[in-house]
């Protein structure tokens, strides 16, 4: 039985050398993001809103031009997914 993550932590790469992490609850959501807003924009100096789902009060903003990288990670909560 192939497990399932519980969410996806997304680490974006800056031109500057920082990392941001953001959360997805599935990696539809990702794709979603990253082919609608993201990738129209990808070549944009313009500020643009990243979705940061389970914190509230908080957003980011970045200019999709600087970002050099994703990395997508998928997360399981399980106790016994984790130590196996």
């Amino acid at each position: 039985m192939p497990r399932t993550p519980n969410e996806y932590a997304v680490h974006l790469l800056m031109a500057s050398g920082h990392r941001e992490e953001v959360r997805f609850p599935t990696i539809q959501d990702f794709q979603k993001w990253y082919s609608g807003e993201l990738m129209p924009k990808s070549a944009s100096d313009d500020f643009m809103n990243v979705p940061i789902k389970n914190i509230q009060g908080e957003y980011m903003v970045v200019r999709p031009s600087r970002i050099v990288a994703i990395r997508v990670e998928p997360l399981f909560s399980s106790s016994v997914e984790r130590f196996t």
